[in-house]
């Protein structure tokens, strides 16, 4: 081995050695600065940071500041006194949808970075013609988070909309708003049928938010996801519970104590084409950050 690279191999031990000297809060303190991911995945941590990366100083900056309020708010029992430690209950609530405020809503955390999810079941819905069983029923389905779904009977005007308070959302965050969907088996009257969608930040800090979109719940028709009319943003597709989504568009979100608050308001609406329309199933919009920022 050259000198030069001897004397390198030697200045990065010494540094190792000078960081593990560190004091284990200071090394939770610079771990919290990277995102979960970060340090789950890192090499150096599990090797050189192990009690840091493990420890509940850390996992507590990484959970959301209400999160015990939000756990206050759960439709079932739930106790974060059953976790061992705050990381264990970090994974709790990334894998396993929380339900909120009397069922109505479900909750999670992105596990890469920890920024709220929140889902809109139904029932929270403001769906035209929900409460006539001719053409809306509410019924349990198999794998769906909420009590209730609306099954579609048949209608020829299709409107759904939805709305959230963007305080209950993660601040300086680009968020993605989604309905969540499934078809019975054969026609539905939404073959390859271009469905209107519209994110709309209401009150509060100005947002940017996506423009009014086309979106296709099933492109089983005549055109399919790979034509190159649709962009696979705009057609629905299979999610990994066996649901399907379409992305309804997405907006910034600001947030922070200067937030005056506001409302993140969604739709989905087919107004024009009057064909009938049918086995629709809706499980709720959901509200989650895009990946891609």
């Amino acid at each position: 081995m050259e000198r030069a690279e001897k004397e390198e191999v030697m200045e990065k031990s010494e540094d190792i050695n000078n960081i593990e000297r560190l004091p284990e809060g200071c090394i939770s303190d610079i771990l919290s600065l990277t995102t979960p991911a970060d340090v789950c995945r890192s090499s150096l941590v599990s090797t050189l940071f192990k009690s840091a990366a493990d420890s509940d100083a850390l996992w507590e900056k990484f959970l959301p500041d209400d999160y015990q309020d939000i756990i206050s708010r759960a439709f079932y029992h739930f106790s974060s006194a059953v976790a061992t430690s705050k990381k264990e209950l970090y994974y709790r609530l990334s894998d396993d949808p929380l339900l909120i405020d009397g069922g109505s809503k479900s909750f999670h955390l992105q596990k890469s970075s920890g920024k709220k999810c929140i889902m809109l079941g139904a029932k929270e819905l403001a769906i035209a013609w929900g409460d006539n069983r001719n053409h809306w029923r509410w019924e349990g389905y198999p794998g769906s988070r909420f009590p209730k779904v609306a099954e579609l009977q048949w209608v020829c005007w299709l409107e759904i909309r939805g709305k959230l308070e963007t305080r209950l959302l993660s601040s300086k965050t680009v968020y993605a708003a989604y309905i969540v969907l499934k078809f019975k088996e054969g026609d539905n009257g939404f073959e390859d049928e271009p469905i209107k969608a519209k994110i709309e930040v209401v009150g509060g800090n100005d947002s940017v938010c996506s423009e009014e979109r086309l979106v296709y719940f099933d492109a089983s028709g005549e055109h399919s996801p790979s034509d190159p009319m649709l962009e696979s943003q705009y057609v629905a597709h299979e999610r990994g519970d066996g649901w399907m989504e379409v992305e309804m568009g997405h907006f910034y979100n600001e947030g922070g104590r200067d937030n005056q608050g506001g409302e993140v308001h969604m739709s989905v609406l087919e107004t024009e084409r009057l064909y009938g329309k049918y086995c629709l199933i809706v499980q709720g919009m959901e509200l989650r950050p895009k990946l891609d920022t």
